[in-house]
């Protein structure tokens, strides 16, 4: 069996798993990637849709999607270092891409170091680059 084929995504209906979540994203963007927490958790947290990955029951990713003036974007994906390469970050990617309606504007700030993972799931590249929290970014719109 495939690793992948073991990792589930659901929305997030619980404050337990937004727990999870907050923790997997303090651990990789606070801690890892040193971004203040106060940029890190926004005004954006309620009003987005959250999902969370698991591995037999271990949490060990996360993302969310919100509504823009554009269309979606998707944003805050974190995949603790410890379960990277697994086919998470994928897993979470497809799943959000079946949940937003067919011929929606999608789009991301993806950080300049993983533009790659995002351009092999169907992500182009737009504009220059640009600085979120010291940390150099691009947009890319999914089509």
């Amino acid at each position: 069996m495939n690793r992948s084929d073991q990792i589930s995504v659901t929305i997030i209906q619980s404050e337990i798993e937004m727990d999870e979540t907050r923790q997997i994203r303090y651990q990789v963007f606070v801690k890892e990637q040193k971004v203040s927490p106060e940029i890190e958790y926004d005004e954006f947290e309620d009003t987005s849709t959250h999902v969370l990955a698991r591995i037999g029951g271990l949490a060990v990713g996360t993302a969310r999607w919100r509504r823009t003036d554009l269309g979606y974007k998707l944003e805050r994906f974190a995949v603790p270092i410890s379960s990277r390469d697994k086919g998470v970050g994928t897993k979470l990617v497809a799943f959000i891409l079946d949940q937003i309606e067919d011929n929606a504007y999608i789009y991301l700030n993806s950080q300049v170091s993983v533009m790659g993972f995002y351009a092999k799931l169907g992500f182009q590249a737009e504009g220059e680059i640009f600085y979120e929290a010291d940390i150099p970014h691009r947009k890319m719109v999914y089509y």
